[in-house]
């Protein structure tokens, strides 16, 4: 049994070990391809590490096509396949992190936006809509800064189009994330004397973008990705932001 990394409190560290632990486990029991690693349940009482934990590294390990999240009955992080959509994942994050790379990147991922959320709302489990509600809990409680905000937004998102099962297009739109990730999100002078509305505006954006998902109505989620849109668009016309 693979024996899990003390972890220290930092983010960053955290995530690094869990996947160097996932890493191990693959390598431990001879995985091969399509081969399933652990259920995201077993990945949690294994390693004792939350929901937005294990989903940020799975998204992590998932970008560098390690791995692929299958949602629903018998899913879980399975060993990827070097296969057509890894490449095109590989050559999409080759396209670099200038400014033009960057606003192609999102422009494709926003248009990519309602096929994933809706596909989401037809496809969610309770296990998904759990899990989505835990991420938005963890959200208001702790993205009081917008790096943090961020950072764990891309959680979400990353949990939602684990749900999709078109793989071609999870693999575009999470390809065309992981392009803005890390990127700074310096507030402009509009909204950097009202930070607390700011995110606050954002979190409900979000919140109801997931409580959307949970009803299945298509119509309802189709609205909320517009909701979406709208308050990611006004962020990248006024300041320098990463979208999400």
């Amino acid at each position: 049994m693979t024996r899990w990394t003390q972890r220290s409190p930092v983010s960053g560290s955290v995530h690094s070990s869990t996947i160097d632990d996932i890493e191990r486990i693959v390598a431990e029991r001879d995985l091969q391809p399509g081969d399933r690693i652990a259920t995201m349940d077993e990945l949690r009482k294994q390693s004792r590490l939350g929901r937005a934990t294990i989903s940020e590294a799975a998204r992590l390990l998932t970008e560098r096509g390690t791995v692929d999240v299958r949602p629903g009955r018998g899913g879980g992080l399975f060993v990827a396949s070097a296969g057509s959509v890894v490449r095109l994942r590989h050559t999409l994050l080759a396209a670099g992190q200038d400014a033009v790379s960057v606003a192609n990147a999102l422009a494709v991922r926003d248009s990519l936006e309602e096929l994933i959320d809706t596909d989401a709302a037809r496809h969610r489990t309770a296990e998904d809509i759990a899990e989505l509600r835990e991420i938005v809990t963890y959200i208001r409680a702790n993205g009081t800064t917008r790096e943090a905000f961020m950072r764990d937004n891309w959680t979400l998102h990353t949990r939602i189009a684990a749900i999709t099962p078109n793989d071609l297009a999870r693999s575009i739109y999470l390809s065309t994330m992981e392009q803005a990730v890390g990127l700074p999100t310096q507030a402009d002078a509009a909204t950097a004397s009202d930070e607390g509305d700011y995110l606050a505006a954002r979190m409900d954006v979000h919140e109801e973008l997931v409580e959307a998902i949970a009803s299945g109505d298509i119509t309802r989620t189709s609205r909320a990705v517009v909701a979406h849109h709208a308050i990611t668009l006004g962020t990248r016309s006024g300041s320098t932001s990463n979208g999400g």
